[in-house]
């Protein structure tokens, strides 16, 4: 009997072995299918062909392409010199809020559709791209991870801040004591009585020395005395701030992380529309899309300026991300150009990174518009100060949302 049971479980157990192997050469091939390059057969020929006339029309969208980019990223770069356009005054606000709307539409009118139009196309085999929505997927997971790379981020260069403070402090109450042992003023000797700041090892604690400085007044705002400019003053012995300089460098660290992370959204999404106008050979196509990309890069380089020139860069870090950020799709559509006599976007391969790029770059951008665009003005103590910024920058974040919108019947 034990012999019998031993062997049906080996029997089962082989049989269990090839069903498994089975099932996963299916799922290798079909994968590989999926990725392969091979072209699927198109329905639609293009009645507007023309290899000529779309070739002129591919160089003048990279010219008009990258003025576009090249102005609405240097607006808000050379603006905050000037009155009017500086990035603390009310019109920058309402111009971003504007920026702000058309991002949004961006991502869930033009590339959330489009990823999920390319990942369910009947080109592609329906196991498992339409078993389940992926571009849904990949755009949840994106936003997530955005969210783990700004908490990361904004970590990271605040330590960094942080030790930089601290290395300027230091130096600050080094040289301070030389100064005062210069002067003939000596320390006291008591031994037993402690300075502040000094630990128990016998290390000095020198963040926060400078929000103690001796007979200083801080204010504490609140309720409506603080849109109101009304303070009340509160006097301590030792007289110590709270972090006012502080919430400035949060700020700036916060504008920082934002400005990276919004470029890699617009980067990934320009690569993609600008290799599908490249390859396209249909001046009819090509046509409308030169002013509905134009429009569409010259806002988004206006909400990326706007927010790298309150992260306040240096020149040269300033200059490349512009400078990357303008190109990008002028370069995809010259390599979209190039290789447009062998590159078939109705493969399965192109197919599926389209889709996974849109859908990624869809998720990134929804969290950066919501959250650190539109939530970080719009829930700010200055715009609940101001009912006419309110107003102005509620009309300018619709007006850029549907004005993005209605760009979809084009492109």
């Amino acid at each position: 009997m034990l012999f019998f049971e031993d062997l049906w479980q080996m029997l089962w157990f082989e049989g269990f072995q090839d069903q498994t192997r089975l099932l996963s050469e299916s799922i290798v091939r079909t994968v590989s299918e999926s990725m392969g390059n091979s072209s699927c057969s198109v329905s639609e020929l293009e009645l507007c062909r023309d290899d000529s006339a779309a070739l002129n029309f591919k160089l003048i969208a990279i010219a008009s392409i990258l003025t576009s980019g090249v102005l609405g990223i240097a607006i808000p770069l050379f603006g905050r010199h000037r009155r009017f356009l500086k990035t603390d005054g009310n019109l920058f606000v309402a111009t971003k809020a504007f920026a702000a709307g058309v991002i949004l539409a961006t991502a869930f009118v033009h590339m959330l559709p489009d990823g999920s139009k390319a990942l369910s196309d009947p080109c592609l085999p329906e196991f498992p791209w339409s078993k389940f929505p992926f571009s849904g997927f990949f755009a949840m997971m994106a936003s997530l991870l955005t969210l783990l790379v700004d908490f990361v981020g904004t970590q990271y260069y605040e330590r960094k801040q942080g030790q930089i403070r601290l290395k300027e402090e230091t130096n600050r109450v080094g040289s301070g004591l030389d100064s005062g042992l210069e002067a003939g003023i000596l320390p006291a000797a008591d031994s037993n009585v402690k300075v502040f700041g000094e630990e128990d090892g016998g290390g000095m604690h020198i963040v926060g020395m400078h929000a103690h400085a001796a007979q200083h007044r801080h204010s504490h705002p609140q309720g409506k005395d603080a849109c109101d400019g009304h303070v009340t003053l509160h006097d301590h012995g030792h007289g110590h701030s709270h972090g006012l300089d502080g919430d400035d460098d949060e700020s700036g660290v916060r504008h920082v992380v934002v400005s990276q992370i919004l470029e890699l959204g617009i980067v990934s999404h320009s690569v993609i529309i600008g290799l599908s106008l490249g390859v396209s050979h249909s001046p009819c196509t090509i046509r409308p899309l030169i002013a509905a990309l134009s429009f569409h890069q010259f806002f988004e380089g206006f909400a990326l300026g706007g927010c790298i020139s309150q992260a306040q860069f240096n020149t040269l870090s300033t200059s490349l991300m512009a400078v990357f950020f303008a190109a990008t799709t002028p370069i995809g559509i010259a390599i979209g150009a190039a290789i447009s006599s062998t590159y078939n976007p109705n493969s399965s391969g192109a197919l599926v990174a389209e889709g996974i790029l849109d859908s990624l770059s869809a998720g990134i951008l929804v969290y950066m518009a919501l959250v650190d665009l539109i939530a970080a003005d719009f829930l700010s103590k200055r715009m609940s100060c101001n009912f006419r910024l309110q107003i102005v920058s509620y009309c300018t974040l619709f007006l850029g949302a549907g004005l993005m919108s209605l760009l979809a019947l084009w492109a």
